[in-house]
């Protein structure tokens, strides 16, 4: 099985939805429990393998390369910072050249909390010589997140960015191959949608593309309300997120 030990954090955005409750700083940054977001994010990935971070980053950056620094836990930390917004595709695409893996490597949204098995994900991912993997979780009326529709065999066959009625939903946490980059009609420096715009065209030339749900907690804090529940749901208290 493949070991994955880098991830990538997409933490550029401007978080213009949290800007009334969270003012000054990232929202990366926002405390939950008295800790940044990213902090908490950061020591689960790390309790399950992940040894390095590339950091994608824009909005109020020098706040985020200030907390971090160059390491955190024991992990080294590198970034990659957008001058002008890119768009998560096009952070992802910049943050991807500062990997020094060969292998397969993460890549995770910057203000989602999301229980996910790194060794099972790795498992399926391996067994279905996946391109992209993509962590769901259930949802019973999807009105805000991403929908996915899958095969039986986990194979996806579509992405709904607008709101829809599908029972599983994308939950930010990405696992990916190299190859995934390789004749891409984007270049460093474009500014493109991960979420709209890469899956789309992955779709389309045909790509390994798979979904794989997990039961785990989840807890996205873009909005104030899921802000004030963030400190339940990643301690662990019994609260659904959906």
């Amino acid at each position: 099985m493949s070991q994955v030990t880098a991830a990538i954090i997409l933490a550029g955005g401007l978080g213009t939805r949290l800007s009334g409750v969270v003012q000054d700083r990232p929202k990366p940054l926002a405390l939950i429990d008295g800790r940044p977001f990213l902090e908490h994010q950061m020591d689960y990935w790390i309790g399950q393998g992940i040894q390095r971070f590339v950091l994608s980053v824009g909005y109020r950056r020098e706040q985020i390369i200030a907390h971090f620094g160059d390491v955190y836990r024991g992990c080294a930390i590198s970034y990659a910072q957008e001058e002008v917004p890119l768009g998560t595709g096009g952070g992802l695409l910049a943050a991807e050249k500062k990997l020094e893996e060969t292998g397969p490597f993460l890549v995770l949204n910057g203000d989602t909390f999301f229980e996910v098995d790194l060794q099972a994900l790795t498992a399926i991912h391996d067994s279905r010589a996946a391109l992209l993997s993509v962590a769901l979780f259930e949802v019973a009326n999807n009105d805000r997140y991403m929908g996915v529709q899958v095969r039986d065999d986990g194979a996806i066959v579509s992405f709904k960015s607008d709101p829809g009625t599908s029972q599983l939903a994308n939950g930010g946490v990405y696992l990916m191959e190299p190859q995934l980059f390789e004749g891409l009609p984007w270049q460093a420096g474009d500014k493109f949608s991960l979420e709209d715009d890469l899956f789309a065209h992955l779709l389309k030339t045909g790509s390994r593309l798979f979904g794989i749900t997990f039961p785990g907690r989840f807890i996205d804090i873009g909005v104030p309300d899921d802000y004030f529940r963030a400190a339940g749901v990643i301690n662990g208290k019994p609260e659904s997120a959906q």
